[in-house]
């Protein structure tokens, strides 16, 4: 069969656009809505659609492109930028981050620069909760960010991304029927695609998770499409890929590399439409900064070694095979560090065999073709958006010189380097308290939502045994309502079952409850129980008691301590609340139950 040339593919793409993101964040607080016009003087200018890099000017006009050619002149009045000398090329994307409080940086504003100061214009989040998607958003848009969009997660009970997930986070599905019905649940929540867990596989080195059948992974990307999602799965080896070629998922967002691919394999993956983005970098044995490593130190580090191989030989394989190749790091892993990890994995497909054009390729237009964005960003062309990086080198010569970046317009608006405004929205870590309420939940609302308007979540332990634990609104006979919880503790050494009452929705806004002494609760139960209270600095817990008797139980802010080993900080303030929790442990194998109500602050 004729490879498609790169021209057709990307023509293709943009015109056909049958499935794509509903809504994409657009994550940036200066828009370029005022009419502003930008000229862009004296670029070589990588467009991304498959011409050479040649000499042209650009014209921004309402945050588009407006004008690109070698004769076109900057208009009067324009705010010109001369780049003699640099080369201009699409904004970057990188397909798979977690914007998690353990990489690095670790906070979403300080997440939000390391991508700008990179100059990646569009990245995808595959850590937040749904609940949490609208004040993400909401705060993104008071940030200099990149356009940020967010992944509903799905996997199988035991399942990756299940063994340490609460069920609101992470969906559990193991039938056609229930992948069905949870992409339906998701919907209200607007998430701009859908990530599943699909292979259960942990590289040799840790017992296996379960892994997705084939009927169910076919059902919910059917179920996506229909709702106009793209769906990316966690696939990792050879087998499982084949699975997604038939179940026809629109990309593999890892690597597959317990053992080299054949050519049945690709010929599958490559007839289902789906494409790749290979996460080398979270891959990469020995990362930068990092000291040398002999692959032969012992067994662990030997099959690293060869398994990135695979990883390297396989990325490589599906390219030549005509398989999509996009750009995705799990950026905010250990050694993934976020930004920088979006410009090394471009250094990691040239060391796989990839041309540095085909890697820039992958950071932009074919990126921007397999979440059908090709039509909006992606390429430097008239009429798309104006999410463009100037750089100080021919990166299509030395792919490492996509780390000499210069500027970086965001919807045309110049957000990074000489010129740039300060980033004086982007040195807070997180959002601004709003006073906190008194009433935190009743159990009152019919919903299923507590008295604030947020969701309850239930949080037992993680692992592949995992504390089973049911939490439900109960009547409480005259009293109103009530909250169980009841568990039967996981075999491991301190299991634990607990409830989590989010302060705001989905835990992003802190609150200031200065204002108050501390949490009163009414309560019974059989034993010994903790109340955290998580802040945007750690967690902190205080003991409480109850037995069969209801009783009203205050813990003022001074009992509570850091919790240590569930994070937790030096210094208590008060003026950043996230989240109240219930919790209690006993012995694996053990049981316990709670009935909690008329949480308040006092």
């Amino acid at each position: 069969m004729m490879k498609p040339t790169l021209k057709s593919v990307l023509m293709a793409t943009a015109l056909a656009g049958t499935l794509g993101l509903a809504g994409v964040g657009i994550a940036q607080a200066a828009k370029a809505g005022d009419g502003e016009v930008v000229a862009i003087v004296g670029a070589t200018v990588f467009d991304a659609t498959g011409a050479a890099p040649h000499l042209a000017n650009v014209v921004i006009r309402d945050g588009r492109i407006a004008e690109v050619g070698p004769t076109v002149k900057a208009p009067r009045g324009a705010k010109v930028i001369d780049a003699k000398g640099e080369a201009l090329l699409p904004g970057f994307f990188d397909l798979h981050t977690h914007w998690t409080p353990s990489g690095v940086p670790g906070t979403t504003p300080q997440i939000a620069t390391a991508y700008v100061s990179s100059g990646v214009t569009t990245v995808s989040d595959f850590n937040a909760a749904p609940e949490s998607f609208a004040p993400r958003r909401q705060w993104l848009s008071t940030l200099v960010a990149p356009h940020v969009n967010f992944a509903a997660r799905m996997s199988t009970p035991g399942g990756h991304g299940a063994d340490w997930a609460d069920t609101a986070t992470t969906k559990w599905v193991n039938t056609p029927e229930a992948a069905r019905a949870a992409v339906k649940s998701l919907i209200p929540y607007k998430p701009d695609l859908i990530k599943a867990f699909t292979d259960g596989w942990r590289y040799g080195v840790a017992p296996d998770n379960t892994s997705m059948d084939e009927w169910t992974l076919t059902a919910l990307v059917d179920e996506a499409h229909k709702n106009n999602l793209k769906v990316f799965t966690h696939t990792v080896t050879v087998d499982r890929g084949e699975v997604a070629g038939r179940s026809k998922v629109d990309v593999i967002t890892h690597s597959l590399q317990d053992r080299r691919l054949d050519a049945e394999a690709v010929e599958i993956i490559k007839a289902g439409g789906t494409s790749d983005t290979p996460t080398l970098a979270v891959y990469e044995p020995v990362k930068p900064g990092q000291p040398p490593r002999d692959p032969d130190e012992n067994p662990n580090v030997k099959q690293s070694f060869k398994k990135f191989d695979n990883a390297l030989h396989n990325a490589k394989m599906l390219h030549d095979a005509g398989v999509t190749i996009a750009l995705g790091t799990d950026a905010g892993m250990p050694g993934t560090p976020h930004g920088a990890s979006t410009l090394h994995e471009m250094e990691l497909m040239v060391r796989a065999g990839l041309t540095p054009t085909d890697a820039l390729m992958a950071g932009t237009a074919f990126s921007a073709k397999v979440i059908n964005l090709l039509s909006d960003r992606g390429t430097i062309e008239v009429g798309k958006r104006a999410d463009l990086v100037l750089i100080k080198g021919e990166p299509w010569k030395t792919i490492s010189d996509v780390r000499k970046t210069d500027r970086v317009l965001i919807d045309g608006k110049l957000v990074y380097g000489p010129g740039a405004p300060a980033l004086t929205a982007n040195q807070a870590t997180t959002m601004p308290s709003i006073p906190a309420k008194a009433q935190i939940d009743d159990f009152e609302r019919a919903d299923g939502r507590s008295s604030l308007d947020t969701l309850r979540t239930d949080d037992p332990d993680g692992g592949l045994d995992r504390t089973v634990e049911i939490s439900q609104v109960i009547t409480r006979g005259e009293q109103g309502h009530a909250l169980s919880i009841s568990a039967r503790m996981s075999m491991k050494p301190k299991p634990y079952a607990g409830v989590i009452i989010p302060l705001t929705r989905g835990s992003i806004q802190p609150v200031d409850a200065r204002a108050f002494k501390g949490v009163r609760f009414e309560v019974r139960g059989d034993g010994d129980y903790a109340l955290g209270v998580s802040t945007a600095g750690g967690r902190w817990s205080a003991p409480f008691s109850a037995g069969q008797a209801w009783k009203t139980v205050e813990i003022p802010f001074t009992a509570l301590k850091p919790a240590s080993e569930r994070g937790g900080k030096s210094e208590w303030t008060g003026s950043d609340l996230t989240e109240v929790e219930f919790m209690g442990g006993r012995k694996g194998g053990e049981k316990i139950w709670m009935e909690v109500d008329n949480v308040t602050f006092y």
